[in-house]
């Protein structure tokens, strides 16, 4: 199905914090969502849970599966994806690797409907949050907003707002009620699960801008996290800090991937090596949209690609 873009002029804010034919009908074009979008509350505040057991004794599986179909992108006349499609599984983290230029950040984009904000940008295919349509007829923007956060490439705090404020932004877009016990517990759990809380319990209300790069990046995963996402979305989080801080926000991510779904867009194939459970190559050649070349297990694509491209990308020889 084709959607073309016309932004409401909201998505900026939600987007920071988060951060008329049905699927299918070939042939036909829906504009983007516009006007002002009633929000949908969230379920009264508790505790996230911790990883319990599944069946088998092992952790279950938490987060939502996300499946993109047939994915095509264009800005204006240009094409940049080409019926792209990819599953990735509830509970685990799917590294997207490829040249700059490729797609990959357009298709994460595409993902939460980020690509919306972009005008002239149109596309065609699905995206399914546990099998319903986030662009479907009647979808909340906010609401699919909210389901699948974005942590962007540089660190996008609002600066002269407290790091406690930071951590709870996202609430007063969703228009949740809670008392002050239950946001400040939320806030000590969110930040413990972004690695934050023992360097910044004591300053609270201090501005998140005076916070250093790589805090500043674990405060934005902290607000992300703050509305209870089902999947989170990482376009290249780390490009921007010093190893320490690198190594922090892997281990953050490998924390969050026992309750939500993790995508990551990543030139370092070192990370995605450390990060991911699966991995999606990307590539664009001479001047053709991107695509998928090949996909599979993280160990497999690391160690045994079925493509040569992918064995000559992962090991270095261009990129």
């Amino acid at each position: 199905m084709n959607r073309q873009s016309s932004d409401n002029g909201t998505g900026a804010v939600e987007a920071a914090v988060a951060g008329p034919a049905g699927p299918g009908a070939a042939g036909t074009v829906t504009e983007f969502p516009t006007g002002a979008e009633a929000t949908m509350p969230l379920p009264p505040y508790a505790p996230a849970p911790g990883p319990s057991s599944g069946p088998d004794g092992g952790s279950a599986v938490q987060g939502a599966s996300l499946d993109a179909r047939r994915i095509s992108a264009w800005f204006g006349d240009r094409k940049v994806l080409d019926r792209v499609s990819l599953a990735m599984p509830a509970g685990r983290v799917t590294a997207l690797i490829g040249p700059s230029g490729c797609g990959k950040s357009t298709f994460l984009r595409i993902l939460n409907r980020m690509h919306e904000l972009v005008p002239g940008a149109a596309l065609a295919g699905e995206v399914l949050l546990d099998g319903e349509d986030v662009y479907a007829p009647g979808r909340r923007l906010t609401e699919a907003r909210r389901q699948i956060g974005m942590v962007f490439q540089k660190p996008n705090p609002f600066p002269a707002m407290s790091i406690y404020d930071n951590v709870t932004a996202g609430l007063r877009l969703t228009g949740l009620r809670m008392s002050a016990s239950d946001r400040d517990a939320l806030v000590e759990e969110c930040l413990t699960k972004a690695g934050l809380w023992r360097e910044v319990r004591d300053r609270l209300r201090q501005p998140g801008g005076a916070l250093s790069g790589g805090q500043q990046q674990r405060l934005c995963i902290a607000r992300s996290v703050a509305i209870r996402p089902k999947v989170l979305l990482m376009d290249e989080p780390c490009s921007a800090l010093d190893p320490t801080s690198t190594r922090r926000i892997e281990e953050t991510i490998r924390e969050l991937a026992h309750e939500v779904t993790i995508v990551i867009v990543t030139h370092n194939m070192q990370q995605a090596a450390r990060v991911s459970d699966q991995c999606a190559f990307f590539l664009a050649e001479q001047g053709t949209p991107g695509l998928i070349v090949e996909h599979g297990s993280t160990e497999r694509m690391f160690h045994s690609p079925t493509d040569t491209r992918t064995a000559d990308y992962v090991g270095g020889r261009f990129g």
